[in-house]
This record gives structure tokens, C-alpha cells and sequence, in this order.
């Protein structure tokens, strides 16, 4: 696939496809959850333990948008007291590589975006 029929996955269908996907992930919670659950199954208690300031309602939804969205599958078990575990899906697992290198980009590039940010608006005081 040549760069431009490449970049034109993301303007296909008006943006459309693009802009759900990064709505999804693009919140606050959603990659941190994927990241968490990377290779492991986790109990809800655990999940909001190892994600700093991430609230029962937020994981709640983060976790049911997850669940809809077929990027994490729930598994209850019929015990006393009652155990609910998360998991990544087949297609949860394939965002962890992409997720990844966005991470990467990120990091290489904040201290670039940083000084621009400032250099911007020392020009527009």
C-alpha cells in the first residue's frame, strides 16, 4: 500500500471510522485498562488498585465501553461471595503493539511539543 493510500485510511468515510476508534481510545482511561490488562486477567478491585486515580464509576464505564466494544471480555463466576474477572479479547490484545509506538512517539516528541507550546505563546502575549 503506497503513503498515500495509507493516509487515506484516515479521511475514508469523512473521518468517520477514525474519529469513533480515537474516541474510544483517546480517553483518559481506556489505554491505561488495555496496558493493565496486557497478558493478565485482573478482578475490578485489583484494576482500580494498579491505575492511580481512576474512580469505581470511571472503571466502571471505561470497562463497559471495553466490554461493548469487544476489547475486553467479563467472565462472573457463580461463587460466594460473587467473582468477576477482566480480560483482553483477541482484538484487545492486537491495540497493545499500536498503543505502544503512540507511546513511544509521545515521549520522544513532549519535550519538542513542549517548547513549542511555549515558544507559541510567548509570541501571542
Amino acid at each position: 500500500m503506497s503513503r498515500y493510500e495509507r493516509t487515506c485510511l484516515i479521511r475514508g468515510d469523512g473521518g468517520r471510522a477514525i474519529r469513533r476508534i480515537l474516541d474510544r481510545i483517546g480517553n483518559k482511561w481506556t489505554l491505561l485498562v488495555v496496558a493493565t490488562l496486557d497478558d493478565q486477567r485482573m478482578r475490578f478491585t485489583e484494576l482500580q488498585q494498579r491505575i492511580p486515580g481512576v474512580s469505581q464509576r470511571m472503571l466502571s464505564l471505561t470497562l463497559r465501553h471495553l466490554e461493548r466494544d469487544g476489547l475486553v471480555s467479563r467472565t462472573a463466576y457463580a461463587e460466594v461471595p460473587p467473582r468477576v474477572e477482566y480480560a483482553l479479547t483477541d482484538v484487545g490484545r492486537t491495540l497493545i503493539e499500536p498503543a505502544v509506538r503512540l507511546a513511544e512517539w509521545a515521549v520522544e516528541h513532549d519535550p519538542d511539543i513542549e517548547r513549542s507550546q511555549r515558544a507559541f505563546d510567548e509570541r501571542n502575549k
